[in-house]
């Protein structure tokens, strides 16, 4: 790819946007095909019990690897900045450090999810009929914890450097080639969550290798050498600064939903079920604004380090606006058509009444949910990740689990936790909107 295109720091604000967040929808979209396609097939040829122990699996995952996501986020803003201020070297030194990092993280994210797994799931209030299924699909996940983490990293690095496209085709030869075995192992061979949990590592694995392939080929801005994989200490407390704020927020919203779910659970199967797809529709039609908030975070910590605020500042006004209006949209579609939605993933009339239900209390408000994601990408893209910390484990953990803890015990209706999402993005939004209004967050970057 050429190098000039990868630079963010000359041309259209927005049409460098959209170039960019396209790329990253649609490798988000077959990136989410991993687990639905996993959700479908197991629906419709295993049943509802299946089905929930494949769909309530977000939550579990999310907590192993959400705090080194957030460490790799840290990462991602270090090697851009350096690339906007065309330090190579820099950039050479960070993508080493965060890759030996990251292969020492999945090793021990692999054997501490194969272990803990069945803690984890009895803490959550798991219904017994659910348990083995859930225990068999979350253990043969986490042993491909590290191909997950790789590839995740790799992506990291061709986003930091401006390029989008490369992890999208990687991601849709893995994807195919997952929705192949997921047939061929669920619905050929009969070996239900099992299978479908062995389809989702091998294309993770597909994605990962091809993806280092071309990073260690020489053909693009930066080659990883292997005699080179060694941490420098200085950046790496550089990614730990900027990234140990969003992985606390990550690991502690995971921890969140984890309580969040122990709530649904005591629902029952149908509960776990509809609400478990419901989020599967909102993972994938929340793409397009969560697209376009990684490439405000890219633009704006480049043009940083390039000595230009009063283009970031600009980006994110243009950003914050396009990812609202997108979101509304957005919701307007699922608030119709939740039903049908829902339906794609159980026959049952029961989970589609629940995942449907969820829909038409949340969907309308997606425009407060994209308004917080794009002020956090803002502010994480000038290196200030502890507001948006602060503000999310306020108020998406802290008060989210206290209203729904405390309403439920006088209102025991599961649409009392549907309302705590709406409730409590537009507060985090309010807090958002003070925040950028505040001061001049140019001033105050946290440049590398």
């Amino acid at each position: 790819m050429n190098e000039k295109k990868m630079l963010m720091t000359e041309g259209t604000i927005w049409k460098i946007l959209v170039r960019f967040a396209f790329p990253l929808f649609l490798g988000g979209l077959f990136q989410q095909l991993y687990n639905t396609v996993d959700s479908w097939v197991v629906g419709k040829y295993c049943g509802d019990s299946a089905l929930a122990a494949v769909t309530s699996s977000g939550s579990l995952i999310f907590l192993l690897v959400g705090f080194f996501q957030g460490v790799f986020m840290g990462g991602s803003v270090v090697i851009s900045n350096r690339y906007g201020a065309q330090n190579k070297e820099g950039v050479n030194k960070a993508v080493h450090t965060i890759v030996t990092f990251s292969l020492a993280i999945g090793v021990v994210l692999s054997i501490l999810g194969v272990i803990f797994t069945p803690m984890i799931l009895r803490w959550m209030g798991t219904p017994a009929n659910v348990m083995p299924d859930s225990v068999l699909y979350f253990r043969i996940f986490c042993s491909g914890m590290l191909a997950m983490i790789l590839y995740n990293t790799a992506t990291g690095i061709f986003q930091a450097l401006g390029d989008s496209r490369h992890p999208l085709f990687y991601l849709i030869i893995a994807s195919a080639a997952n929705v192949v075995l997921d047939f061929l192992f669920v619905a050929g061979f009969d070996w239900g969550v099992a299978g479908a949990a062995l389809a989702t590592v091998l294309g993770q694995l597909l994605s990962a290798v091809l993806a280092f392939a071309h990073l260690m080929s020489g053909r693009f801005v930066v080659q990883i050498r292997l005699n080179k994989l060694w941490p420098d200490k200085k950046i790496l407390l550089q990614i730990f600064r900027l990234g140990f704020p969003s992985g606390i927020q990550n690991s502690v919203i995971a921890l969140a939903n984890v309580v969040v779910q122990s709530k649904i659970n005591a629902f029952g199967d149908f509960a776990m079920a509809g609400c478990g797809s419901y989020f599967k529709v909102e993972g994938f039609v929340f793409l397009p604004i969560m697209s376009l908030t990684m490439a405000m975070t890219t633009f704006i910590s480049q043009n940083l380090g390039a000595g230009k605020p009063d283009r970031a500042r600009a980006c994110s006004r243009q950003g914050i606006c396009m990812t609202v209006v997108l979101a509304e949209l957005v919701g307007v579609v699922v608030f119709i058509f939740a039903p049908q939605l829902i339906a794609l993933f159980s026959d049952t009339s029961a989970v589609i009444e629940f995942g449907a239900w969820q829909a038409h209390v949340e969907a309308l408000f997606f425009c407060l949910l994209a308004f917080s994601h794009g002020c956090a990408a803002t502010l994480r893209g000038a290196g200030r990740p502890v507001v948006p910390m602060v503000i999310m484990l306020a108020i998406w953990c802290v008060f989210r689990i206290i209203y729904i803890t405390v309403v439920l015990r006088f209102i025991p209706n599961i649409v009392v936790l549907f309302i705590g999402y709406p409730l409590t993005w537009g507060i985090s939004a309010l807090l958002f909107w003070v925040e950028l209004k505040r001061k001049d967050w140019t001033k105050n970057a946290v440049l590398c």
